[in-house]
């Protein structure tokens, strides 16, 4: 109804923080379903139309603990991970086809999900931070609509760091 797809933005994301010893195979398949499989499936379903248009743009939120990863994310930093997998293999399928497929790294942003670890997690992150703060929904947001336009398009298969300097690759 709304046209071909020319942007697709996987942003999906939950968390089961626990340590891996008590974290039962149900939390490790939802975390992995919802931060990564969605991701898969989403692309799958949009590329061939990219493919036949020879152009598209495929922007794969991550985070900062997929990069280092985090006690008591082994299931969430296994998925943000992969999404880095993803990116890369289907940047070099693709990119001959005018599709872009780059991805997010974003360090501590101010989020429900952050908050809701509790105000003394959410201290201490803030006190890890270079910047001294927390990032916004808005500062990620226009890092997306950068790699969306026409001035990213040679950039594929890259990685986006958006962490206040929490963590330097």
């Amino acid at each position: 109804t709304l046209g071909p797809v020319g942007i697709l933005v996987n942003n999906a994301g939950i968390t089961r923080d626990m340590a891996f010893r008590k974290m039962s195979d149900s939390d490790w398949h939802d975390v992995i379903n919802t931060n990564l499989s969605s991701a898969f499936y989403m692309c799958r379903a949009v590329i061939e139309g990219m493919r036949e248009r020879n152009f598209g743009r495929i922007i794969n939120i991550s985070s900062i603990n997929g990069q280092r990863g985090r006690f008591g994310q082994v299931n969430y930093s296994a998925a943000k991970a992969g999404m880095y997998g993803l990116t890369k293999a289907l940047a070099l399928e693709y990119a001959k086809r005018g599709i872009t497929v780059n991805a997010l790294a974003p360090g501590h942003i101010d989020t429900n999900i952050v908050q809701s670890a509790g105000a003394e997690l959410v201290q201490r992150l803030i006190a890890e931070n270079p910047v001294g703060r927390l990032g916004t929904t808005d500062e990620i947001a226009r890092c997306v609509l950068f790699l969306a336009s026409d001035d990213a398009g040679f950039i594929t298969g890259s990685t986006l760091t958006v962490n206040g300097g929490a963590y330097m690759i």
